[in-house]
């Protein structure tokens, strides 16, 4: 994947090289660098070269080191976006309304491109997310992150890397906006049934219908937030 460095100035090379496969969508949000031994064999560089190209990375934004220091590319619009937007929803619930719309009018669009461009590895996590999900429903376990993980999936299988990262940035908010509504067996079994639709769907390529089984999934989410809303009011 990297390539051996040449040039003098080492560590800003090693970063040029690791935004580029950002950008090219080679490295998604999410995904963790290998470890620093083998960051190091494959440049063909030394340590300290190497962590101040991720040192610098981190404070641009594309990488955060997580748990027991371990590199993960970071969303490039989240450190911005995110933690105010999260906010809003907080002190304000009228603003959940206002998210839904902009997923409708952003996953729309990608269920409709994703069951144009995705490939059997896409197709392949869709399903495993969904058994993941389903799993989670059925023996009574905590499913939110299922279900974001679910539209991550879809809008990596747009091979859009703007829709890739924008939907990165909501997506600690789909779970929290999902957690407080679907509290019963029967809303959230609901909800992965709409979820099925949408994968076949996009497993048969079928580009209108998963615009369909996306506007129609996210029409039911925006009835029940509207119900529970309602309820709280």
């Amino acid at each position: 994947m990297f390539e051996s460095i040449k040039r003098a100035k080492v560590s800003d090379e090693v970063a040029k090289q690791i935004k580029a496969l950002i950008s090219e969508g080679k490295l998604k949000p999410g995904d963790r660098l290998p470890p620093e031994r083998e960051l190091i064999k494959q440049f063909g560089i030394s340590r300290p070269s190497l962590r101040e190209a991720l040192k610098s990375l981190g404070t641009m934004g594309f990488l955060e080191v997580k748990q027991a220091k371990r590199t993960y590319v970071k969303s490039v619009t989240s450190e911005r976006m995110q933690g105010p937007l999260s906010l809003l929803i907080q002190t304000d619930t009228q603003k959940i309304y206002d998210l839904i719309e902009v997923r409708k009018a952003m996953e729309a669009w990608g269920a409709y491109y994703a069951a144009q461009r995705a490939s059997e590895e896409d197709i392949e996590r869709l399903e495993k997310i969904l058994k993941e999900m389903k799993q989670a429903i059925e023996q009574d376990q905590p499913w939110e992150k299922e279900d974001a993980d679910f539209h991550l999936a879809v809008a990596q299988a747009t091979h859009n890397i703007i829709q890739i990262h924008l939907m990165s940035t909501i997506y600690d908010l789909l779970k929290e906006s999902v957690a407080k509504i679907f509290t019963n067996h029967v809303k959230t079994k609901k909800l992965y049934q709409q979820h099925c639709r949408i994968f076949y769907a996009i497993k048969k390529h079928s580009p209108e219908k998963a615009r369909e089984s996306t506007l129609e999934h996210l029409g039911y989410v925006d009835s029940e937030v509207k119900t529970f809303t309602d309820h709280k009011g």
